[in-house]
């Protein structure tokens, strides 16, 4: 079978798309029919590819493969396999229930690929974009111990674990940002329209007037007179940083300076540790060994000091070394978090150790993350209505001097 791009018109006259196998065109063209779709065009996936390539499509610039979507796909697949459905047929039926084109399109070439001998992992290791080194290295291990079934399962919950985490630190935050940037704008405004007009009718009398009044009207003028030139600035100053976060040095120097900021730091190694814990729990419940699923997790961790942390202590691990110590001895992770390590290697049950150190982080995510919120939403406040304060106080002194003047 072949994979294609097709588009068409249904039953209510809309305009609608998909991607689809089919032995032939013509195949998919009556397939499509008894669905109740008049197909316009149809393309191989190839031809597709080459044509998108061509094209310009705005929403492929806000379309993303969510890791929620991933998991559901996964869950799916982990249910068909456990009911005693073959592999390539349990990929037939669950990719027809998927929706998003680009994880439909992915397993679909897996599942291709399978049919023509290759091994489950190998398939997806094709589309590194959406299925991660560790998902590809569960699949291959579950696949090596002839657990695929519960190794997905596993899977299907990990990935909504950690989107529901991902989730909650978003939502959370998204308020705060939102209030910071209302603020600015209202802010911006008052300085290019409100204040130059207000502050005209100095101008009319020979008074001197008081620093902070002189301060703000020279704040507007630059403002108003030279916006272009801070945006570029602006534009500049975000460009340079994002080049120099991408060298080796300034990635180092920064991912140690965010751990360290107040608040915040605290907050990003929390979730590091969670995803540390609950990864590496993950990968040696599925059978990956302890050093593969090391260097799978040092990763996924997104921090460039704590994956110097986790590679040293793979090192020791190597050696013969147990985890905890390594990663005692770096300070960077919790005390109660080496502890809990230390028991689980001497107990034989580290998997179960690093579940329960993943739960414990996330509930302290959940707790810290409300308070950052709580914290930050009166903060912005405080600081909006003191420069709005400022700013009025600075126009209505002067004023209330010259009617005195006048009087």
């Amino acid at each position: 079978m072949a994979v294609y791009a097709w588009r068409g018109i249904n039953a209510s006259g809309k305009s609608v798309k998909g991607v689809r196998d089919a032995d032939s065109p013509k195949a998919l063209r009556a397939a499509l029919k008894r669905d109740g779709v008049m197909v316009t065009e149809v393309l191989e996936r190839s031809e597709a590819a080459k044509k998108s390539a061509r094209e310009i499509d705005l929403r492929r610039f806000f379309r993303r493969v969510s890791s929620m979507d991933i998991a559901i796909a996964t869950q799916q697949l982990a249910v068909l396999l456990r009911s005693g459905i073959p592999l390539v047929e349990a990929l037939t039926a669950m990719i027809d229930q998927l929706e998003q084109e680009e994880i439909r399109a992915a397993f679909t070439d897996a599942r291709d690929k399978v049919n023509e001998g290759s091994s489950f992992a190998d398939a997806l290791r094709q589309h590194p974009k959406i299925f991660s080194n560790l998902y590809v290295n569960m699949v291959a291990a579950g696949e090596a111990s002839g657990t695929l079934e519960a190794v997905l399962q596993r899977l299907a919950e990990f990935l909504d674990a950690q989107s529901k985490l991902k989730g909650k630190v978003a939502s959370a935050l998204a308020y705060p940002a939102f209030m910071a940037l209302a603020s600015s704008v209202i802010i911006l405004i008052m300085m290019t329209v409100v204040v130059p007009k207000v502050t005209a009718i100095f101008e009319d009398f020979e008074q001197a007037l008081p620093w902070y009044t002189e301060l703000l009207i020279w704040a507007s003028d630059v403002v108003t007179g030279y916006w272009w030139l801070l945006f570029a600035m602006l534009g500049g100053g975000i460009t340079w940083f994002r080049r120099w976060k991408k060298t080796e040095e300034g990635r180092k120097k920064w991912d140690l300076f965010v751990l360290r900021v107040p608040l915040f730091g605290q907050l990003l190694l929390m979730v590091a540790v969670s995803r540390f814990a609950r990864t590496l729990a993950t990968l040696l419940s599925s059978g990956v060994p302890v050093l593969k699923a090391m260097d799978i997790t040092r990763n996924v961790l997104g921090n460039t000091e704590l994956m110097r942390v986790v590679e040293e202590a793979r090192a020791s691990v190597r050696e013969g070394e147990g985890l905890a110590k390594p990663l005692r001895a770096s300070k960077r992770f919790p005390p109660i978090v080496t502890h809990m390590i230390a028991i689980g290697e001497r107990s034989g049950q580290l998997e179960e150790m690093l579940e329960h150190v993943a739960a414990a982080y996330d509930q302290q995510v959940d707790v810290r993350v409300q308070a950052i919120t709580s914290l930050l939403e009166p903060l912005i406040i405080v600081i909006m209505g003191g420069i709005s304060g400022a700013i009025a106080f600075s126009i209505l002194m002067p004023l209330l001097q010259i009617n005195e003047f006048v009087g």
